[in-house]
């Protein structure tokens, strides 16, 4: 029961992963898919040097590949069959928790490759996961958001206390509908934490960006 994670570097793979390793399946590599090029996450805007950091934190390979939206389906499965080549794969791990279409398509893909796909989120309560998230240690911190929140919110930690301040804006306390996407700095199954920077603020199409930087970390 060895497992390839989707890794979006953000909180919901994070927490995906941890309650599958729970389950006692092993945790093999980390699947990420980059924007064209190839510098930074094509879903959360992250970095390659900070996903790669992710990575060494968790002891685990981390699979790169770049793609457009267009040729993402054809690529992703590409990449699903050559991984399982290289490492003995029973499963892939989504971090999706309701949006239907996106299970279809990760089910879909995970069958190309002969692989069964999990998704330990699924149906759950979306508040109920993220402070289940937050109490077993996970720290996130938000990357990206609407304008809703606006650039004040980047930098921001996930606590149960930022979780009521959303909910009281209206806003989804998981973001699961885009309203912002985190970065998992620390968990209790990281070697190290993650020490970033927000270099900058950035605002593209009604969204909120941090320019994020990797600080080296000190042996």
């Amino acid at each position: 029961m060895r497992f390839l994670c989707s890794w979006s570097g953000g909180k919901d793979s994070c927490y995906a992963f941890y309650k599958v390793t729970k389950l006692g399946f092993e945790p093999t590599v980390l699947l990420n898919v980059m924007n064209e090029f190839g510098d930074r996450s094509r879903s959360h805007g992250i970095p390659k040097d900070i996903l790669q950091a992710q990575a060494e934190a968790l002891g685990l390979p981390i699979h790169f590949f770049s793609s457009t939206w267009t040729d993402y389906e054809v690529k992703y499965i590409e990449n699903l069959k050559k991984i399982t080549q290289s490492y003995p794969l029973t499963h892939a791990v989504f971090g999706d928790i309701d949006i239907e279409s996106h299970r279809a398509w990760e089910e879909k893909v995970s069958a190309a490759a002969e692989l069964e796909a999990i998704l330990p989120l699924w149906q759950g309560h979306r508040k109920q996961l993220v402070l289940e998230m937050i109490a077993a240690g996970i720290e996130a911190i938000i990357v990206s958001c609407n304008q809703e929140l606006g650039p004040d919110y980047l930098g921001r930690t996930m606590s149960s206390d930022l979780v009521e301040e959303l909910e009281n804006k209206g806003i989804d306390a998981c973001g699961e509908n885009g309203e912002f996407h985190t970065l998992v700095v620390n968990a209790p199954f990281f070697k190290n934490k993650i020490d970033v920077d927000i270099e900058s603020k950035a605002v593209s199409s009604n969204y909120n960006f941090a320019n994020l930087k990797l600080v080296s970390q000190h042996h």
